[in-house]
């Protein structure tokens, strides 16, 4: 058994599916928080806003409701038992030609974004944060994982007919690696996982240098 319990500081169901594959057990906790940047670099990006999540997930789990509050603490995770906590936050973007490309906010952006790509090389970039307590005392970890992703030239027809599947709209850089858009990819250098959303084997083995195990 993990000698931590691990929760998952998202909703993404893609996250939560890369964790289930690997075998780690974790409960989902999504942050309810803003996240902003104040950096262009993709890699600092992600990590300030994957710091973000992860410091506001790790916040409530540390306050305990007000004892006439009516409500249950949201994911209230302590007292269970005497094994540590970590958060676990991250945020991927795409980049291409010196410009951040997250989620698209419709369907004209999503073609856009995609003809951009289209035929081109552009990076992943998923931050990591990892909020580590135990007994008291707290360690922050931040890290990123870039993945280069190839795309094969793609039609005005063929970007169209994916976009109108919807796929693309809650996913950065407008595509999902793992579904349609398959077809599509030429190819990439680096950790696919990273693509889907969380670099696991990297996080396995930051973790393992501090001597944690989560599986």
């Amino acid at each position: 058994m993990s000698n931590y319990n691990l929760i998952l500081a998202s909703a993404s169901p893609r996250r939560k599916e890369l964790l289930q594959q690997v075998g780690a057990a974790f409960e989902v906790c999504p942050s309810q928080g803003e996240e902003t940047i104040t950096t262009q670099d993709p890699a600092q990006a992600v990590m300030e806003l994957s710091r973000q999540k992860a410091a506001e997930v790790a916040k409530r789990l540390g306050n305990p409701p007000a004892q006439d509050s009516p409500k249950p603490h949201p994911c209230r995770h302590g007292g269970r038992d005497n094994r540590g906590t970590i958060v676990l936050g991250a945020d991927t973007l795409v980049a291409f030609a010196g410009k951040i490309l997250g989620k698209p906010k419709g369907q004209e952006e999503a073609k856009s974004m995609l003809r951009m790509l289209s035929g081109n090389t552009h990076s992943v970039f998923t931050g990591v944060t990892l909020c580590i307590n135990r007994e008291g005392q707290e360690d922050v970890q931040s890290f990123y994982e870039e993945t280069e992703v190839t795309l094969y030239p793609m039609t005005e027809r063929q970007i169209a007919g994916y976009v109108a599947t919807g796929e693309p709209m809650d996913k950065a850089g407008s595509y999902g690696i793992q579904g349609r858009f398959a077809v599509h990819i030429q190819g990439i250098r680096g950790d696919y996982n990273n693509v889907v959303g969380l670099p696991v084997a990297r996080i396995y083995q930051e973790l393992m240098k501090s001597g944690i195990e989560i599986l």
